[in-house]
């Protein structure tokens, strides 16, 4: 029985112009992150199931990608759990590693891990795929790649200055204009709860306002509402969803909103220092929104939050975000470790660049010149000069079969090779070789003892 070829959900295949857009987008982001102080590091494709779950949310841990046991460990099953319905704690059983669903974490674990030989404050970069059980769609993917960079062992917010700069930076090397990057502050939110009563319910207050986009104002109060939260509590919040006028202007009425909530008002001081340092930095391509309704719902930032959105005239989601966290390490035991960290969206900066016509035209990577095949004795002599061109920093190849001459030119007209070296027994005969212009179709005769000076 034949198998239908198809590659799994949620993930692709990639041809090699792909590929080469793809090293091209690598390496701006990797020059762009060495060039502000950060050092590389990788870390495995799964984890322990424990590091990664409790972490992301509820939401969050639902997506994570974990790796059924084997062998005996099978053996290890809670069948009890399953019988009593503990769907959960069965499924627990099943499994004790999984693949890593972003980057972050499994760099905290590195961090507390390797915190002896690590100088903080530590400048970590790392890109590398990931794995989420999402439901694909234009710009998400179950396997993709993160990018991200981070600065942890250190409180100074001119670290969250370094990362809007890195942003920006960044997306000016890629040449996309129109970029905005919306902030805001986790301590805003918290006050901004503490306002509406809504102290122990942080958590499900910062996961509904982040489905602000998908599912509107209305929907968000909706959903709110069958966490218990008060009507009035809720029509207060409408009306702060409903602030306008710049950063400046929104957060001067915020403190006057937010007067008796220390927390939220040390979120706008934050805020306000880091939009005041900005003014004397040019960016070139970014441009900072304060959004109050901006809450990226995982659980472990702490400070100012920010998240990349794409020119308008490209349809697409955000395209990269992160934030201050305060405590990520805590959980592996290394207290007080604070950091930021901010992602780029790998796989939809591609789409952008490849809709805007972005990506530079000479990016194909292929042979410069094919040796015909004309049979055994030709072969050896045309492959002994492929060896000498090689050696000398010419890519080049030879065709494996002494097929018709036009299907060889055929294929090297379809890989693009520029040039085509034709030595057949009558070239060899006089010490020559044939080159043939794949472009113009021009044919020159040559010494074959200038070859190399020819190609070079």
């Amino acid at each position: 029985m034949s198998i239908k070829p198809a590659t799994p959900k949620g993930t692709r295949d990639f041809s090699s112009d792909e590929i080469a857009k793809r090293n091209y987008l690598k390496t701006v982001l990797k020059q762009a992150f060495e060039k502000f102080g950060f050092q590389p590091i990788e870390t495995p494709s799964f984890e322990r199931l424990e590091t990664l779950t409790g972490v992301y949310g509820e939401e969050g841990d639902r997506l994570v990608f974990k790796i059924l046991n084997s062998g005996e460990k099978v053996k290890k099953a809670d069948f009890d759990a399953l019988q009593n319905e503990e769907y959960q704690k069965f499924s627990r059983s099943l499994s004790e590693k999984a693949l890593r669903y972003d980057l972050t974490v499994p760099f905290a674990r590195y961090v507390a891990q390797h915190q002896n030989d690590l100088a903080f404050p530590f400048r970590r970069y790392q890109i590398q795929p990931v794995w989420r059980a999402d439901r694909p769609q234009h710009g998400r993917f179950q396997e993709f790649y993160q990018c991200d960079a981070d600065i942890v062992g250190d409180r100074s917010l001119w670290q969250e200055i370094e990362m809007i700069s890195l942003y920006d930076y960044a997306f000016n090397e890629l040449h996309i204009e129109g970029i905005v990057l919306k902030i805001n502050h986790r301590k805003i939110l918290t006050g901004i709860a503490g306002v509406l009563g809504a102290e122990e319910q942080l958590t499900a207050f910062t996961i509904a306002l982040d489905k602000l986009d998908k599912i509107g104002s209305q929907g968000v109060l909706e959903e709110l509402k069958t966490k218990g939260f008060s009507n009035s509590s809720l029509s207060h919040l409408e009306s702060l969803l409903t602030l306008k006028g710049s950063a400046t202007e929104q957060l001067a009425a915020l403190k006057s909103i937010l007067k008796s909530e220390p927390e939220g008002l040390k979120g706008i001081e934050e805020l306000e220092f880091v939009l005041a340092q900005l003014e004397g930095i040019q960016l070139k391509s970014v441009s900072l929104a304060f959004d109050l309704t901006l809450a990226r719902g995982l659980h472990y930032y702490t400070g100012l939050i920010a998240e990349v959105k794409p020119p308008e005239s490209v349809v697409m989601g955000s395209i990269g975000g992160g934030g201050r966290y305060d405590d990520l390490t805590g959980s592996f035991g290394l207290k007080n470790m604070s950091g930021i960290g901010i992602s780029f969206g790998f796989e939809r900066i591609y789409i952008v660049l490849d809709e805007l016509g972005l990506f530079p035209k000479t990016l194909h990577h292929t042979s410069s010149v094919l040796f015909a095949n004309f049979g055994d004795f030709a072969a050896k002599k045309a492959f002994q000069l492929l060896s000498e061109l090689r050696r000398n920093g010419i890519s080049g190849e030879m065709y494996p079969t002494a097929a018709k001459l036009k299907k060889q030119l055929s294929y090297a007209d379809s890989k693009q090779i520029a040039k085509v070296i034709l030595i057949g027994s009558e070239e060899l005969e006089q010490n020559q070789f044939v080159v043939k212009d794949m472009v113009s179709g021009e044919q020159t005769t040559h010494p074959i003892a200038s070859l190399i000076q020819l190609l070079t």
